[in-house]
């Protein structure tokens, strides 16, 4: 199968005024548990787990690559299809993962959480199953919300050490005069990463707004995952791009090299 393909179709129909009732406690708690066994190499184990909340794990050959994937997705129509999905390079450990927590309301972030998953081994696609606005009083916006599928997906990884980049995209205006925003999120301290990530970007003609050392529009000290990261001491880097830094074109072409790069070396150690 097409991986691209197969993840674009799922999030092209979300929709703002979708449907979205989040997880119960115990769903959450067991999805989480049984993606740990899967992060663990356990898939027996992580197969019944996730049977009781509806899920199940696919292992996927992408036909453009021929890297095996293993995804954990809703088995049936339901509650469940809009908690999201995960994909995990079934070639190697998991040494980073990408974290797209409002596909299609922030435009193109779907596509490159993808582009950065087929681009370098290693690593993870973890994604929002509905529309931010989706639902009520915000219940979909997990960025913000500590009640999702998402966030505990995330949470498994980081109890693991796996960094994440997390992905945003956002309006350019006046008031963000910014290709991209850059930030480790409830830390506000600098990796050598992130540095080194606004280096390269600003090298290819972008210019960055550095969260760690000015005053940045959407740093993201209010994201819940960037706070349980600060709370694990797990790496976490919060990326907003402008519009023209994501999907097509030159701009968005010089982010996803970078991108690549970030976690390309969080792959080799």
């Amino acid at each position: 199968m097409d991986l691209r393909s197969r993840i674009l179709a799922y999030t092209a129909d979300f929709r703002s005024d979708g449907p979205y009732t989040s997880p119960t406690d115990t769903q959450r708690e067991q999805l989480a548990e049984g993606v740990g066994r899967l992060l663990e190499g356990k898939t027996e184990e992580a197969q019944r787990l996730l049977a009781t909340v509806g899920f199940g794990v696919n292992r996927l050959t992408d036909s453009a690559s021929g890297r095996r994937y293993d995804e954990v997705a809703a088995t049936r129509p339901g509650k469940g299809e809009h908690w999201g999905r995960l994909y995990l390079n079934a070639n190697s450990g998991i040494l980073w993962n990408a974290q797209v927590p409002h596909p299609v309301a922030d435009q193109d972030t779907e596509q490159l959480g993808v582009r950065l998953l087929e681009s370098a081994p290693g690593g993870a696609l973890v994604l929002a199953g509905a529309h931010r606005r989706a639902g009520e009083e915000d219940a979909a916006d997990v960025a913000h919300r500590e009640d999702s599928v998402f966030h505990a997906i995330v949470l498994e990884l980081q109890k693991r050490g796996v960094p994440g980049v997390q992905l945003h995209g956002f309006a350019r205006s006046s008031q963000r005069p910014y290709d991209a925003v850059l930030s480790t999120g409830a830390t506000r301290n600098a990796l050598s990463e992130t540095s080194a990530l606004a280096d390269r970007l600003e090298a290819d003609g972008l210019r960055v707004c550095r969260g760690w050392s000015a005053r940045c529009p959407l740093e993201g000290v209010t994201n819940v995952q960037g706070r349980a990261a600060q709370d694990q001491g797990a790496k976490f880097v919060h990326v907003e791009l402008a519009p023209a830094a994501r999907g097509d074109g030159s701009d968005a072409d010089t982010a996803a090299r970078a991108l690549t790069e970030l976690v390309t070396n969080w792959g080799n150690g």
